[in-house]
């Protein structure tokens, strides 16, 4: 249904969204990205829908300003890399390139560099997650059909009941035990479709004392989110 915006200082962008399902007026701000939804059941009128969040305002406006808020990536920005904070600085010839431990040199156009990271994560992501798979499938004497990466907010890895497995890119982020953790997971779940002791001991074989890096990603993960690379 498109995207209104509330006047004010700053205005405040609303998603809205009619569901079906919905039996009354609901406005939302995601723990994720701070993004703000307002769902319409059947029969309600945007503009009665925009009524009601406008007189959610004070609510609406304490919400985000206790959010984190979103990060629009560009030059003089920082964001974790394998869960090192680095900072985004212009540079040379046509290839992304880490420097020390705190900075990323990114070439080309300012206005291209979100996206140049972005690929170039997205890249290091699959070579990351493609190594650590590899090597707990071989462990568990099993193969996978396919590895492909996705920007899901709902969860950080899955596999299909056919061997495929599925990855957020931006594990990248996180720290490396993070990442190997999840790799973990769901190779597990090509020996055990579920979430049974006989499961989580087979995650335990293949990555010990993974509780350390799960308790990561529950605490933290959301915060991976921030980072817009639009």
């Amino acid at each position: 249904m498109g995207q209104h915006l509330i006047p004010g200082n700053p205005p405040v962008a609303v998603t809205l969204r009619r569901s079906a399902r919905a039996r009354r007026l609901s406005l939302r701000v995601s723990g994720l990205d701070g993004e703000v939804t307002l769902t319409l059941p059947r029969g309600v009128s945007e503009t009665e829908a925009l009524g009601f969040a406008r007189s959610r305002e004070d609510w609406l406006r304490r919400a985000l300003a206790a959010h984190p808020g979103r990060v629009a990536v560009g030059p003089g920005v920082t964001l974790p890399i394998e869960g090192t904070m680095r900072r985004i600085v212009p540079g040379p010839g046509r290839q992304v390139r880490l420097d020390g431990d705190e900075v990323v040199h990114v070439p080309g156009p300012e206005g291209t560099m979100p996206a140049r990271l972005r690929a170039w994560l997205k890249a290091r992501a699959r070579d990351r997650l493609a190594a650590a798979s590899d090597i707990y499938a071989a462990r568990l004497g099993l193969g996978y059909s396919r590895l492909t990466l996705r920007d899901t907010r709902s969860r950080w890895g899955s596999c299909s009941a056919r061997g495929g497995l599925s990855y957020s890119w931006r594990l990248i982020l996180a720290p490396s035990d993070v990442l190997d953790y999840v790799a973990a997971h769901e190779v597990a779940h090509l020996a055990e479709m579920n979430h049974s002791p006989a499961f989580w001991a087979v995650v335990a074989r293949l990555r010990p004392e993974y509780e350390t890096p799960r308790a990561w990603l529950r605490r933290e993960g959301a915060g991976l989110h921030r980072y817009r690379f639009d």
